[in-house]
């Protein structure tokens, strides 16, 4: 299915949130669309009990809860079998987002998103829908030939498992790349559909020190270009210079892997779900998960 409101040619979104957040915010209740796909964050801090009652609000609002697992913080198997069977026994999880978790050495059993995907479990308990990460200016952390070949892995994957797979990308300001990198994958071997990342409304410098923490360097120079001033560096920065390139690209290219965005909030959950708003992203009705399947 489209990735795009087709009464408005607006591309479709999800978002991310903190445990923190969808346990406590009071913003929460009605501030999505029901159906809409809320990615919950775990930087390893959080135990399973508490990203289990933060997928169970997000799912009791009307969202469709999207759990990180980072799989170099996840310490034992047996602790990743008892995070899985709780989201889906106790929640009713059956997406997830699959993420290497950013360490440079393994907390416990698992040194990779491939190592976590290999033990069977998501099968078993009823996952039927996985995000890969995926990054459009490339990583410190690993070669382009590196990220083809993780991708094609995850990709054959799906294939075996019957699990959906999609890649969730981090989020860049540089539209043009992002949509290189999203054409060229096919000749690479890769053809899963994308869920390219855009950072919400916030202020430039938020932005730029986000940028740093995720080892987005050439975004930190993408930004600082076209933030020349002390003014501009204290304003808002639009998200419209990286999505309006990229909704057109959609909307001109029909074979396009880009299938909707995904929203980072780091200027707040209420400013970019009012932004998504505005634009027509959010469709206009509330309506169920259908409108953002792959």
């Amino acid at each position: 299915m489209s990735g795009r409101d087709e009464n408005s040619n607006k591309i479709a979104a999800s978002i991310e949130i903190s445990p923190k957040q969808a346990i406590e915010s009071s913003d929460l209740p009605g501030l999505f669309p029901d159906g809409v796909r809320v990615y919950v964050t775990d930087v390893g801090s959080d135990p399973t009990a508490t990203l289990v009652e933060a997928a169970k609000r997000v799912r009791d609002l009307g969202y469709v809860p999207v759990p990180h697992i980072a799989a170099r913080r996840l310490t034992t198997t047996a602790a990743f079998e008892e995070r899985i069977r709780a989201l889906t026994e106790e929640v009713g999880v059956n997406e997830v987002l699959i993420i290497g978790g950013g360490l440079d050495k393994p907390t416990g059993d698992f040194a990779s998103t491939m190592t976590v995907l290999e033990t069977g479990m998501l099968e078993r308990f009823g996952i039927k829908e996985i995000g890969v990460a995926g990054h459009p200016e490339g990583s410190p952390d690993f070669s382009e030939d590196t990220a083809y070949e993780a991708l094609r892995l995850k990709q054959t994957f799906g294939e075996q498992s019957g699990i959906k797979v999609r890649i969730v990308t981090q989020f860049g300001f540089d539209p043009d790349q992002a949509i290189k990198w999203a054409m060229g994958l096919k000749e690479h071997g890769v053809e899963l559909p994308i869920h390219l990342g855009v950072a919400g409304p916030a202020k430039t410098t938020t932005l730029i020190k986000y940028a740093a923490m995720c080892g987005v360097g050439n975004s930190v120079n993408f930004l600082r270009k076209h933030s020349r001033s002390l003014v501009t560096l204290a304003t808002s920065h639009s998200p419209e210079s990286v999505v309006g390139p990229i909704e057109q690209h959609v909307i001109e290219t029909p074979a396009s892997p880009i299938k909707q965005i995904h929203v980072f909030p780091f200027g707040g959950i209420k400013k970019a779900a009012h932004w998504l708003e505005e634009r027509g992203s959010w469709p206009t009705e509330r309506q169920n998960v259908s409108m953002y399947t792959l």
